[in-house]
């Protein structure tokens, strides 16, 4: 029978299997949900296409788990970074650097990703002074740049310049506040600690939707289990394996297609079944030549996952007016063979587009925090002693 054991620190391991597992998971996320959208923006939909080939067949349904998807950011987002918060609990200004880094993550790449939106705009020709107001409706405002920053796209302004996966970092956003919050509301710290958090959750509760809410239970799911370790034999393992495989195939067939209150039984069984399969693979991996080449290959497309999944989309809308300026190319067929390899040619640049994007933003996401952080350390130090 597998053996659950309650671990002091979330296990942060790089040679385990189920952090070569999770940086796997976070690339093909991100990887689907670009093929998903970008299939949809060059194909016409699934039921309007007459006796569709079994190719295209194959394209959709292989390109129909985003939500699930972006479920499983949520449950690793709680794990890695819930997790690693808890690890460093008990440090030295534990608060002020995971303020540092939640920031630093979203900001280093959305920033410039509003850049491309911008640039994007431009050359589909979508800009105009109007647009550029502070006017909270207008994509393109300064005030819908900064909402979105702030995590208050969906709630108070829309997705800056149209770029609707940031839906999913309103939720981020809010996850990264109210998890601290909840650390600060536990039993242990001084009553009016407790008290300001208690009520800043209410605060936001009234603020956010309910969804953003009900979801957050997955991230806390993540952050739960990242201290739970089952010792279980290959069989338990396969099993959770095929379990996990047909929960995501069953969603797939006869689910709900979005991620709302209405579908969050079925999230919520996945996530139990993805988080009881993480625990049990938190054992170190043998040293082989494939499976290092195959954790190697997770952790090259993990580094830039996130800046492909913010900036996929206006990246896809210009090489769509580019395939139509330069060579007359619109809405593809999927009944040539030819427009599927153009629909690969043009998901291998939005990828490699993404991957070089990130070079100068979300791989130097590390400099960029430490740097933060020596700053608020120094003045720290500069106010004590001027005391």
């Amino acid at each position: 029978m597998p053996k659950i054991t309650v671990l002091g620190k979330s296990n942060l391991q790089e040679d385990a299997w189920h952090s070569m597992l999770i940086s796997l998971l976070r690339g093909l996320a991100a990887l689907q949900v670009a093929a998903a959208h970008l299939r949809a923006q060059m194909y016409p939909g699934f039921g309007t296409v007459t006796s569709p080939p079994l190719l295209f067949q194959g394209l959709v349904f292989g390109t129909g788990f985003a939500y699930l998807a972006v479920i499983v950011f949520f449950v690793l987002s709680g794990w890695l970074v819930g997790g690693s918060f808890l690890n460093k609990l008990g440090a030295e200004h534990a608060f002020q650097h995971y303020a540092v880094d939640r920031v630093s993550r979203l900001w280093v790449v959305l920033a410039p990703t509003f850049a491309v939106v911008l640039l994007a705009g431009a050359v589909l020709g979508l800009l105009d002074r109007s647009q550029l107001s502070l006017d909270a409706g207008e994509p393109y405002s300064a005030s819908v740049f900064a909402g979105n920053l702030l995590g208050l796209q969906t709630i108070v302004v829309p997705p800056f310049g149209g770029n609707f996966p940031l839906w999913s970092l309103a939720n981020e956003t809010w996850y990264y506040v109210l998890f601290p919050l909840l650390v600060l509301a536990f039993p242990g710290r001084p009553g009016a600690t407790r008290i300001a958090a208690l009520l800043a959750i209410a605060v936001i509760a009234r603020l956010v939707p309910a969804a953003i809410l009900l979801y957050f239970s997955l991230w806390l799911l993540g952050v739960l289990f990242s201290r739970i370790r089952i010792e279980a034999g290959p069989v338990w393992r396969w099993g959770l394996t095929l379990l996990l495989a047909c929960s995501a195939l069953a969603i797939r067939m006869k689910g709900k297609g979005d991620i709302a209150p209405d579908s969050y039984l079925q999230y919520l069984l996945f996530s139990l079944v993805f988080v009881l399969f993480l625990s049990s693979m938190q054992f170190k991996r043998r040293a082989t030549p494939m499976l290092d080449r195959l954790d190697r290959i997770g952790r090259f497309f993990a580094n830039f996952s996130f800046t492909l999944y913010v900036a996929h989309v206006p990246m896809m809308l210009v090489i769509g007016h580019l395939l139509w300026s330069l060579f007359g190319i619109g809405q593809l067929s999927p009944y040539r063979l030819s427009d599927f390899l153009v629909y690969c040619a043009s998901y291998l640049v939005l990828v490699a587009g993404a991957y070089w994007f990130s070079l100068p933003f979300e791989a130097n996401t590390p400099r960029v925090r430490q740097w933060f952080k020596a700053q608020l350390l120094a003045k720290g130090r500069v106010v004590r002693a001027s005391r």
